[in-house]
């Protein structure tokens, strides 16, 4: 019931599962065996779903660069399936190496996540190194068949550029977020391995999964706390309809396979809102998978419940005690980039509007829209309905909904910018100094002096210009962020 602007959801789910049943069905047709069309269809799942980099060539490169990462890690796995000590050892340092790479951006990320997944899913499926040609043949179409789909029958990016996830956080040496994540996931995922045997010698990789996958956008202590929970709950209420649905089909290959593609597309649909919601179209697809491979019966569904819970405990664990990334410091560093993404983008409208043609705002007003969406995220452990604190939430939500009225407002300007027609006024430069003005204020490490707030523009003969309208709301909405900002250390908004 969400919005979804321009159906963009409902389209990446749509192309999704055309993307991986294309990619299915090419390997079963080439007569590969369940695993390796298992393998393939998750090879097309994880190219169509990790892949964001911010233009369509970077995507491309991204996705020619998967099996870079993917076939050692394939290969490493399968020869070490019979060795469970340096087994565990290799998938250790595949997690550290994984998380690590967050460094290098958008693509980082993807080459990390698909390294991993390609370790688990031999996992996952028993793989052993006499299938090695076959799942390298396996991926290797389902990335070709992806790309297809993505790149040339389907190129929804070409109308809607998809948003590409900020840049990480600044810092050098353990100071630098993506270190502190891959020494804490790695600690967290030896801890749940460790435990996840001792439940199930032969399922123990779902306990890793789950912490490393708690890991994948998050940052801080409190944001990891409130994805462990909803991946259990995603987790329990999937198995609860798995077994309603899975059980019953005893691993019928034609309704198993038209559910798991209803499965790909509530992932897909649901990702962008809700991990529990998305967490229960993977488990719902895990046990119908597990259905078609003949092992589905519901003590398995259980466990994947108990391994869920290990996994969970062990990412909490590590973020509490391990090189410790308070919410603080996360919130304070997204809001200020937000705040200055903010103040660029109303720059470059004054700029354009006084005559600058090379000046655009556009740029920096979508950057605005990812770095809220970076906002939110930071910020809801505090507005999580189980939050204990009433006071921290209540400013949480407060600084939430001023920025979204200011970024509307800076929507609005910029869409005034692009006018050909509209003219530049005198009192607009003034104006857009007051919020630069503002926002150094706000982003100042120092005390400032108490927020004045902006005085009404004065009277004049004709109607104020519809863009000086925006940046006077602009310098109400940054005065009223003051208060919530700037509360004393005691009841700071983004104490953890």
């Amino acid at each position: 019931m969400a919005p979804d602007p321009g159906l963009l959801r409902l389209r990446t789910g749509l192309r999704a599962v055309l993307g991986i049943a294309l990619a299915v069905a090419v390997a079963e047709l080439s007569g590969f065996s369940l695993t390796a069309s298992i393998t393939g269809g998750l090879a097309a799942l994880l190219a169509l779903f990790t892949v964001t980099d911010a233009t369509v060539r970077g995507q491309a490169v991204t996705t020619l660069l998967l099996p870079l990462a993917g076939f050692p890690v394939l290969a490493l796995a399968t020869l070490l399936h019979g060795h469970p000590l340096a087994r565990d050892a290799a998938f250790l340092l595949v997690v550290l190496g994984g998380v690590y790479a967050r460094r290098w951006g958008p693509r980082g990320h993807a080459l990390g996540i698909f390294a991993f997944m390609n370790f688990f899913s031999t996992q996952f499926l028993h793989a052993v190194p006499g299938q090695l040609p076959e799942l390298y043949a396996a991926v290797g179409i389902a990335l070709a068949a992806a790309g297809t789909v993505r790149f040339a029958l389907w190129p929804i990016e070409r109308r809607t550029p998809p948003p590409a996830a900020p840049a990480p956080l600044p810092g050098t040496g353990l100071a630098r977020i993506t270190t502190r994540q891959a020494v804490q996931a790695t600690a967290a995922c030896a801890l749940a391995l460790g435990i996840g045997q001792v439940l199930s010698e032969d399922r123990w990789y779902w306990a890793v999964g789950t912490t490393w996958w708690i890991f994948v956008n998050t940052v801080s202590r409190g944001e990891t706390l409130v994805r462990g929970f909803r991946r259990f709950l995603g987790t329990l209420l999937g198995i609860a309809v798995g077994m309603l649905v899975a059980l019953p089909l005893h691993g019928a290959p034609l309704p198993t396979a038209v559910l798991v593609a209803v499965c790909v597309f509530g992932i897909f649909y649901t990702a962008p809102l809700s991990y529990s919601w998305m967490m229960l179209a993977v488990t719902v697809m895990a046990g119908l998978l597990y259905g078609l491979l003949g092992v589905l019966d519901p003590a398995l569904l259980v466990l994947r419940l108990e391994e869920t819970a290990v996994g969970a405990l062990a990412a909490v664990l590590a973020v509490l005690l391990i090189l410790p990334v308070t919410t603080h410091a996360v919130n304070d560093a997204w809001i200020q980039r937000a705040l200055r993404a903010l103040h660029a983008a109303t720059a470059a409208s004054e700029r354009r509007l006084a005559g600058d043609g090379a000046a655009d705002p556009r740029p920096h007003v979508a950057e605005l829209d990812l770095v809220l969406g970076r906002v939110r995220l930071s910020l809801a452990p505090l507005v999580h309905p189980l939050a204990p604190f009433r006071g921290r939430k209540d400013r949480a939500r407060r600084v939430l909904a001023l920025l979204d009225e200011c970024a509307a407002e800076v929507r609005g300007l910029a869409a005034v910018a692009a006018d050909p027609d509209a003219s530049h006024d005198a009192r607009l430069a003034a104006a857009c100094w007051r919020v630069e003005a503002a926002v150094e204020r706000l982003t100042s490490s120092r005390t400032p002096e108490p927020a004045v707030p902006a005085a009404a523009p004065e009277a004049v003969p004709h109607p104020a210009p519809a863009a000086l309208g925006h940046v006077s709301g602009l310098e109400r909405l940054l005065a009223a962020l003051d208060e919530p900002l700037r509360t004393p250390p005691g009841s700071l908004l983004v104490r953890p």
